[in-house]
């Protein structure tokens, strides 16, 4: 099977890379359609696996993640169209050189070939994966989680129909059609077909890809993100940051997991704080300092500065300054998205400098750490890694590039 689909994607990875823009920007055009023209059976094929999750007793966080509703379906299809907006990378000639000998040395920006994505609980990764490699040029395997099979099958099968009829090669898109685990072995050595694998999902599943895969692995492991308060902040604008960055999606990997508050000001600002929080239904683990202050707190654990909740649990803890705060940081965090808030802009600016994370934000919530919310359109991960992408991967990260060279008969002497 990994055979039959390598050499489609292959193929079709070589017919991507000549496309017109305008043959791809009208195919996810097309897909943004489909999506909305056949909302009904989308959701429910979807049913089937929310059905399957609540009977496999899914947490209300993970079945949040799976869910597709209107509201989604629109997103998804909105997406679509936001990529097929942007700048084409493919092609692209940059930082050209005039050599002495008159040569013109450049670079130009191509695909990558073919992208194998292994991923768990969200649909509509399916989507996002899929525009945005077509955008960039490059074939995608897909091999979503067991938990989303009906889901992610008809999202894919739609994208390649629609496709299809505005000139996508057969292949473009593919979708791994078991939920057989060996398949995830198969493709980490399909290294003949897939040139780069990117895994979502929980630590388990990312360690596994890295630990086995034979092709070039981009990932992130958890999104234990981290808010700290200094003692500047405004308190109101703060707990809002706050609440809104643990409650309004608690599932997903830039959702606040850590905060920390300066010590000076923490009891006060947890008496406006905790109770905003508790009313949200948010368990407070909390050090010594915030236990006193909260009696709903329970005591944190030494694990649970390291920990990826994904759910309505808030780990608390005081911070004695600002070089403390970010030590603690990026000893303790996953290097995902980590945000300062205060009023003072030598503390923001050295924030940003200190904490070694793929993003870093000042007065914002850690929601907004996301490829649509920076302007990419989606995205198809966010990368912890540093090495030839960092943050969210968009379509200039989903292409490599080589050396051009444009010579008028020069030799070398």
């Amino acid at each position: 099977m990994m055979k039959r689909i390598g050499e489609k994607a292959r193929s079709a990875a070589a017919e991507l890379a000549l496309l017109k823009p305008d043959v791809k920007n009208n195919a996810l055009l097309a897909m943004a359609d489909s999506f909305l023209a056949h909302r009904e059976i989308l959701k429910a094929e979807n049913e089937k696996d929310l059905q399957k999750g609540r009977e496999k007793g899914l947490s209300k966080a993970m079945l949040d993640r799976l869910l597709l509703n209107d509201k989604r379906i629109e997103k998804m299809s909105d997406a679509l169209r936001e990529v097929a907006a942007l700048d084409d990378p493919v092609g692209e000639i940059y930082d050209m050189k005039i050599r002495p000998n008159g040569l013109k040395v450049a670079r130009m920006r191509c695909p990558i070939g073919v992208i194998g994505i292994i991923y768990e609980s969200r649909p509509d990764v399916t989507a996002d994966a899929g525009c945005l490699c077509i955008k960039s040029g490059n074939a995608v395997i897909l091999r979503g989680g067991s938990e989303a099979i009906h889901s992610n099958t008809i999202i894919a099968r739609l994208m390649n129909e629609a496709g299809a009829k505005e000139g996508l090669p057969e292949g473009a898109i593919q979708i791994i059609p078991t939920t057989d685990r060996q398949a995830v072995d198969a493709m980490l050595k399909a290294r003949e077909w897939i040139d780069l694998i990117i895994p979502r999902g929980g630590t388990e599943l990312i360690e596994k890809v890295s630990k086995n895969s034979l092709i070039p692995v981009i990932k992130h492991y958890s999104g234990n993100c981290y808010i700290y308060v200094d003692e500047t902040a405004d308190p109101e604008e703060a707990v809002g940051i706050i609440v809104n960055a643990k409650t309004q999606r608690p599932g997903v990997c830039n959702a606040l997991e850590t905060l920390l508050i300066q010590k000076d000001i923490a009891k006060k600002f947890l008496k406006k704080l905790a109770p905003r929080l508790l009313e949200k239904g948010v368990e407070i683990r909390g050090d010594e300092t915030v236990c006193s202050v909260v009696p709903e707190a329970v005591p944190a654990r030494e694990s649970d500065w390291e920990e990826e909740y994904l759910d309505l649990i808030l780990a608390v803890k005081t911070a004695g300054s600002l070089e403390e705060a970010t030590s603690f940081i990026n000893k303790h965090g996953s290097h995902h998205t980590d945000a300062i808030l205060t009023k003072d802009y030598n503390h923001a600016m050295t924030f940003l400098s200190s904490v070694d994370s793929a993003c870093v934000l000042v007065n914002c919530s850690t929601r907004f750490s996301d490829g649509g919310e920076f302007g990419m359109g989606c995205e198809i991960g966010i990368s912890t890694d540093k090495l030839h992408a960092r943050g969210p991967m968009g379509l200039r990260e989903l292409t490599t590039s080589k050396f051009v060279v444009f010579g008028n008969g020069q030799i070398r002497l």
